[in-house]
């Protein structure tokens, strides 16, 4: 533990950057096995959510990289900016969605208003037979009263936070290199 404690301490960008892209890639492991493993699939708002990790673990990644390999503060600053800005937005999308299970407020027609058209008769049998519905306002698995789409506001809202807190570390060594 000591170890982890002395990395934060010595290089914080370092740092953030393999938070970021580590629990990034858990989340992404996490979406996919209650997806493929146990047989939850996405609803559109899910799949919107997980653009967030799609944009900052790979991003993460190349930032620490980039800490091993003398990129600029400034690079690493935006870098960093970005991340905190996609997380921040998926922060408030995953509380709408949560907003949506809970009832707060109505989602998004696609996925949880009525159907209201399936087409001509004549094609109706068949878009029956493919249509897959699932719905952005009911969760389909909560633990300790908290859906998927609450823990990812949790979630996100951390990366948030540790991106931010890399961007101020390297801001903090551009002050100190003049």
């Amino acid at each position: 533990m000591d170890n982890y404690v002395a990395l934060l301490r010595r290089d914080p960008p370092l740092a953030a950057a393999a938070i970021i892209a580590i629990v990034g890639a858990l989340t992404i492991c996490g979406f996919f096995f209650f997806q493929y493993v146990l047989g939850y699939p996405p609803c559109p708002l899910c799949l919107d959510q997980r653009n967030a990790y799609y944009v900052s673990v790979p991003l993460a990644i190349l930032l620490w990289l980039g800490v091993n390999h003398g990129a600029s503060s400034k690079v690493l600053i935006a870098g960093f900016a970005v991340i905190a800005a996609v997380m921040l937005w998926n922060t408030g999308l995953s509380a709408y969605h949560a907003g949506v299970e809970w009832k707060f407020w109505r989602g998004p027609a696609d996925c949880s208003g009525p159907i209201t058209s399936l087409g001509s008769a004549s094609n109706m049998l068949k878009q029956l037979q493919d249509i897959r519905i699932v719905r952005c306002d009911e969760a389909a698995w909560r633990f300790l009263g908290i859906s998927l789409a609450g823990y990812d506001v949790l979630v996100s809202l951390f990366l948030a936070a540790v991106a931010a807190w890399g961007a101020k570390a390297s801001l903090a060594r551009v002050d100190r290199s003049g």
